[in-house]
């Protein structure tokens, strides 16, 4: 096939410093050199500084990322993040589809999700 694997997804953000707390002292994840370059496991996570104050930064801080981090025992990672302080829509809840998730949302309120497959 042409194409392999998700190599990296971006999240945009106000605060890098704030980020950098978030994502690697909060989430846990390895940071990777310098920049902001977070290793999951299956890609990279890109945390990268955008301006609210330009239309640009307006439109990609703070929304829905559609990021997933795939978890064995989601009730475990949830009350060790909401333990941490990381703010959630809700518990994590049953899909019809037998998935459980939960929404949680870093500094910038860019929306993330915990993920329990069947």
């Amino acid at each position: 096939m042409m194409l392999d694997r998700v190599s990296a997804v971006r999240v945009f953000v106000s605060d890098v410093a704030r980020a950098r707390d978030f994502y690697e002292r909060t989430l846990g994840l390895a940071l990777r050199g310098d920049a902001l370059l977070f290793d999951t496991g299956t890609c990279t996570l890109i945390v990268e500084a955008c301006d609210p104050d330009e239309e640009e930064g307006r439109a990609l801080i703070g929304r829905f990322t559609a990021v997933s981090f795939d978890v064995s025992d989601i009730e475990a990672a949830f009350a060790t993040l909401a333990g941490r302080g990381v703010r959630f829509d809700g518990p994590p809840e049953t899909q019809a589809w037998g998935s459980r998730f939960a929404h949680f949302h870093d500094p910038d309120g860019n929306v993330l999700t915990l993920v329990q497959l069947p």
